[in-house]
C-alpha cells in the first residue's frame, strides 16, 4: 500500500545523512578490499599461468594445489563464506561486525575470482612476444613485468572492473550480517521497517555506483589498449 508518510520521510535531512554515511562505508569497503584483492589475486593468477604445462615455471603439483585453493574459495557462496570466516575475522579485526570486519571476507571471496580473470588475461598474450623475450635472454621476472603484465593490462583492468562490481554486490550482502554500508542500511531502515522508499533509494544509489565503476573501467581499458 502506498504510504505518503514514508515518502515524505525522504525530505528529512537525517535520512540523507544516514544514507551518506552508509555510502561512504561502502566506498571504504570497496576501495580497501579492491586494493588487497588485486595485490593477492594478481600473483595467484600469474602463478596459475607460469606453473601450467609448457610454461616457464612448469610445476604440476604447485599448479594443482593453487588451482584447488582458488576454485574452493571462488565456489563458496559469499554469505556462507562470511559465516565460515567469522572466527577468523574476529581474530584479525577484533570483531565480526562492521564495515572493517566485512573487508576480510570480501578479500577472501574476491581474490580467487580475480586470480582467474588475471589468468585468462595472461593466456591471451601473444606467445610470439613471450618467445621473443626469452630469445633475448630475459628471465622469468622480466618476462612477467615487461611482457605479460603490460600486454595484458587492458584486459586486467577490465577484470578489475568486473571484480569491483562483484565487490559492490558482496558488500551489499555483507549487510545481512551487520557488515555496514548500503546493504546494511537498506536492511535496517528499509526491509525491517517495511520502508519501500528507503529500499528504492538505496537500490538506486547502488545501481548508480555500479554504472559509474563500469563506465570508468571501460574507459580506462580502452585508453590502455594500444591494438
Amino acid at each position: 500500500m502506498f504510504d505518503i508518510n514514508k515518502w515524505q520521510a525522504l525530505l528529512d535531512i537525517a535520512v540523507w545523512l544516514q544514507l551518506g554515511t552508509a555510502f561512504l562505508e561502502t566506498i571504504y569497503m570497496l576501495v580497501l578490499s579492491g586494493i588487497f584483492t588485486v595485490i593477492l589475486g594478481t600473483p595467484l593468477g600469474i602463478l596459475l599461468v607460469l606453473t601450467d604445462k609448457g610454461q616457464l615455471l612448469e610445476n604440476k603439483v604447485v599448479n594443482i594445489i593453487t588451482s584447488i585453493i582458488v576454485n574452493v574459495f571462488r565456489s563458496i557462496p559469499f554469505i556462507i563464506l562470511m559465516v565460515l570466516l567469522l572466527p577468523f575475522t574476529r581474530w584479525i579485526i577484533g570483531t565480526p561486525i562492521g564495515s572493517t570486519a566485512a573487508i576480510v571476507p570480501l578479500i577472501v571471496g574476491a581474490a580467487p575470482f580475480f586470480a582467474r580473470l588475471v589468468e585468462t588475461s595472461l593466456r591471451e598474450v601473444n606467445k610470439g612476444v613471450v618467445e621473443a623475450a626469452i630469445s633475448m635472454g630475459a628471465n622469468v621476472s622480466q618476462i612477467v613485468r615487461k611482457v605479460y603484465l603490460p600486454e595484458a593490462l587492458p584486459s586486467i583492468v577490465s577484470g578489475i572492473t568486473v571484480t569491483l562490481i562483484a565487490l559492490i554486490s558482496y558488500s551489499a550482502m555483507a549487510g545481512l550480517l551487520g557488515g555496514g554500508g548500503l546493504g546494511n542500511y537498506a536492511i535496517i531502515y528499509g526491509y525491517q521497517l517495511f520502508n519501500t522508499p528507503i529500499m528504492l533509494v538505496t537500490t538506486a544509489v547502488i545501481l548508480i555506483l555500479v554504472i559509474l565503476v563500469q563506465i570508468f573501467g571501460d574507459s580506462l581499458s580502452k585508453k590502455l589498449d594500444k591494438k
